[in-house]
């Protein structure tokens, strides 16, 4: 009887087991699941095997760089007065009782704004036209307007950060306006006038809002490459920031979770070694998935057809178990907003599903004996 109970309810257990199986805890579909979300198998993703073909023109890199028009653009005459640029005048007078001092004891006319005519006023002086002009042009001019009001006048003009040729810098470092002098008509030389960034330097972006115009570079770009070190412009927005990409890792993988980019590009095998590497024990490393919505263009181009429009659902799906599949791991690059996923072993499955009759079996046999 014992023999008999015990079968019996083998074989109860298998056939629940067997029905419902898929119900078993696990990290989310297998491969064969995926496979059967397949547009061709009427799902809403395209599910592609990834070959050095796809990984080419998959690749789509973070844009960084300044166009031509950025590049392109010359140096601001830095001793040129401008609207809205504040000046300090200075002005000594060698008479006792001068008509704006003291002998030996310079009368300062601080945070004189040129209007926006181009125009200011100074006592004694008049208006002025200082736009346009250098402060020393501008000094010889207020040098002769006042020499009929004290004699011999010496007078000193010179630039404070105003309106006009400054620039604003947002973001990590020191931020505020600040003036283009000879020494900041760069990018790179604004940046360390402000006392440089405070975010990793590996994976820290620079933008420029010039009007209704954006470029952008990474720093190491900028000082590994010359031609990337623009000139400024009056008005221009620097922008400082760390890179705020990101990426999803889940599945049968040592850390899952949301990941930024730790620098500029990324392919799947760095960001597989970054998470910690597949699970020995549960991982299946012909499944490893890159789910992305893609650019019509591109999709367009990897499945050889010309008629999907906006974004479609991409499975991009690598073998890690051939050498060429870890060749085109490396080469395939990520981007912002995917998701790795890495399926479990059929394996692993089989192992849970078969632990899920034994222990059951286990406990009737073992309540079995203590009914005897």
């Amino acid at each position: 009887m014992r023999i008999g109970f015990v079968k019996f309810l083998a074989l109860a257990i298998t056939s629940l087991a067997i029905a419902g199986c898929s119900t078993l805890p696990r990290v989310g579909p297998n491969k064969s699941e995926i496979y059967r979300g397949s547009v061709n198998k009427d799902g809403n993703a395209y599910v592609l095997a990834v070959d050095s073909r796809v990984a080419k023109f998959a690749n789509l890199a973070a844009q960084s760089g300044f166009s031509a028009e950025f590049r392109n653009a010359g140096a601001v005459v830095t001793d040129l007065v401008r609207s809205g640029d504040v000046l300090v005048i200075s002005v000594y007078e060698n008479v006792e009782a001068g008509v704006l001092g003291t002998a030996g004891v310079p009368s300062n006319l601080s945070e004189i704004q040129v209007d926006r005519s181009g125009n200011i006023f100074v006592p004694y002086a008049g208006r002025i036209k200082a736009a346009g002009r250098t402060p020393d042009n501008l000094r010889r001019i207020l040098t002769s307007a006042l020499a009929s009001q004290t004699p011999d006048p010496q007078v000193i003009v010179r630039r404070a950060a105003g309106d006009g040729s400054t620039v604003s810098i947002i973001g990590s470092g020191a931020q505020g306006v600040y003036p283009i002098s000879q020494g900041t008509t760069h990018l790179s030389g604004m940046l360390a006038l402000a006392g440089g960034v405070t975010t990793e330097p590996e994976n820290t972006r620079i933008s420029i809002v010039r009007g209704s115009r954006r470029g952008s570079v990474w720093l190491r770009d900028l000082y590994n490459d010359p031609k990337q070190d623009v000139h400024l412009r009056p008005g221009d927005r620097i922008i400082v920031e760390q890179d705020i990409r990101r990426f999803t890792v889940l599945g049968a993988i040592s850390t899952q979770g949301l990941t930024t980019f730790p620098k500029p590009t990324m392919n799947v095998l760095e960001a597989v070694a970054y998470a910690g590497g597949l699970s020995g024990q549960t991982s299946d490393p012909t499944g490893v998935f890159v789910l992305r919505d893609e650019v019509g263009s591109v999709a367009n181009t990897v499945l050889a057809r010309n008629d999907i429009r906006g974004t479609a659902r991409m499975a991009y799906v690598l073998n890690l178990t051939k050498v060429n599949g870890l060749f085109t791991a490396r080469d395939f690059q990520l981007r912002d907003g995917d998701t790795i996923y890495v399926t479990e072993a059929p394996y692993y499955q089989f192992t849970k599903i078969l632990s899920s009759l034994i222990t059951p079996i286990g406990n009737a046999a073992t309540i079995q004996n203590a009914l005897q």
